[in-house]
């Protein structure tokens, strides 16, 4: 196997493992990464050792952590401070491993880390002085669009000492839907420092000018990325020699007591070393490679892998769609947004669009739906059936659903007989099925793109902003017609 193929194939396990990330009963926040071209952008895997090359020597690419200045505060009984970076901390400045949190204050799962986990840490590891643990600001503003706001209060309170900046750091996570969805969070803020014990005055004075707590922000994004990070929570977990090991996700209590405990010992913690020469001999998915999104000749619409597709078949640019016809954000996404994608890149040629069911277990009649749809594509009507399908989703999201099927077939003027046929064929559910198993993927829509057959960033979990989605697929357009 060439060099090449071993490098597309592991990029394709990447996917994967990110894909992992996106499901509903994820751990993560996963924030869409823009295509930067690199070859180390498109190989990360944020479940390993964040430097640590394949032979599994982490101490070549990776600097001893930072030492600490001592704490100058306490806070429930645990000492508090700021690294000389303006960064807050907490634990013993001399702990043996620094962990390095990545969190975003309005991502549900680190409320959930922050509620179930932390307090363990803290009595476990922080207070006996084995952990010190680090606060980066990550704000995902694509998913989180207040989240950049309430990273900026708790800098303006920081001001003020460490902590009360720890008081406004909890309250900002306890009260997280309180001000998540609010149209202007700035008042809940003001609200929240002043229970903290923040001086009003200089609070305000502060936030007239963010210019250096945005900057703070900035430089935690940018050190992030470069660590691996792309979801919140990330742990980048650090000891004095040198070694950095990510984990990431609001995982249990025991994971990071694993962590804590092998590199307090000097040792690695329990995570399986990437293997690329064993892994990437794993023949990838037909859907997945270049030939597989070829035009089927045998069948009109159909791709050699047995996707319906739509747009320029020799675009550099290909975009993957995993969807559920049940699913709201699907829907969401189908009529709000998909109009103007399918305007701006997939009629002009610039941008090959594939789609892959994925009905999700809990939506009971998605699967359903799902052969509906790929019967009528039997009739050349896969992507008439597809619109009407989310255009009315509630009238067929109902204990029987036949009868509305039968009644969009008829809508389209498909052979009635034949569709019948089809839906009752127990063969094409099979078919819809054995696909699916070919990715873990509970979370939908989920989009993977592929710029010149390789995988541009990480895929896109959720239903974003039309303005949003657009920037982020002109980008990888521009980059196709450098």
């Amino acid at each position: 196997m060439n060099n090449h193929l071993r490098l597309h194939q592991w990029r394709l396990l990447a996917i994967f493992a990110t894909l992992a990330l996106l499901a509903l009963g994820a751990t993560a926040c996963v924030r869409p990464v823009l295509p930067t071209g690199s070859d180390a952008a498109a190989t990360d895997v944020a479940t390993a050792p964040a430097a640590e090359p394949a032979s599994g020597d982490t101490t070549a690419a990776a600097a001893p952590a930072t030492a600490l200045p001592a704490a100058t505060e306490v806070r429930d009984g645990i000492p508090v401070g700021f690294t000389p970076e303006g960064y807050a901390f907490r634990g013993d400045a001399n702990a043996p491993v620094t962990m390095v949190e990545y969190s975003d204050f309005e991502c549900p799962f680190c409320a959930r880390y922050f509620v179930q986990t932390e307090p363990a840490i803290n009595d476990s590891f922080v207070r006996d002085g084995t952990l010190r643990v680090i606060f980066r600001d990550f704000p995902i503003v694509e998913l989180h669009p207040n989240a950049p706001a309430a990273h900026l209060a708790s800098l303006c309170v920081a001001d003020q000492g460490a902590a009360l900046y720890w008081e406004m750091h909890a309250k900002l996570f306890q009260t997280q839907s309180d001000w998540g969805n609010a149209t202007d969070p700035a008042p809940a803020f003001e609200r929240l420092a002043t229970e903290a014990g923040a001086d009003v005055a200089a609070y305000q004075a502060c936030l007239a000018d963010p210019a250096a707590k945005q900057a703070l922000i900035d430089v935690a994004i940018a050190d992030g990325e470069a660590a691996g990070v792309s979801g919140t929570p990330s742990f980048e977990f650090q000891t004095s020699a040198g070694d950095r090991y990510l984990l990431v996700g609001a995982q249990p209590f025991d994971q990071f007591a694993l962590y804590i405990e092998a590199l307090a010992k000097g040792e690695k913690p329990p995570v399986a070393a990437a293997d690329p020469a064993a892994e990437t001999q794993a023949e990838l998915p037909p859907w997945a490679t270049a030939a597989g999104w070829q035009p089927d000749p045998d069948r009109p619409g159909f791709n050699v892998a047995g996707d319906q597709y739509r747009g320029n078949t020799d675009a550099k640019t290909v975009v993957m769609e995993f969807t559920d016809f049940q699913c709201p954000y699907c829907r969401q996404h189908t009529l709000e947004t998909q109009p103007t994608l399918d305007e701006k890149f997939v009629d002009t040629g610039d941008v090959l669009w594939v789609f892959r069911h994925y009905p999700l277990s809990f939506h009971p009649q998605a699967e359903a739906a799902s052969v509906a749809a790929e019967c009528a594509a039997n009739q050349g009507k896969f992507w008439e059936m597809h619109d009407l399908l989310f255009q009315e989703q509630e009238s067929w999201s109902v204990s029987e659903p036949r009868s509305k099927f039968l009644e969009l077939a008829k809508q389209l003027s498909l052979d009635a007989a034949q569709f019948e046929t089809c839906i009752d064929d127990p063969a094409t559910l099979q078919s819809i099925q054995s696909d699916q198993q070919s990715v873990q993927l509970n979370g939908t829509p989920t989009f993977v793109i592929f710029l010149n057959g390789e995988l541009a960033g990480q895929p896109i979990g959720g239903a974003l902003p039309t303005e949003t989605f657009v920037g982020i697929l002109q980008k990888v357009v521009d980059e196709a017609n450098k």
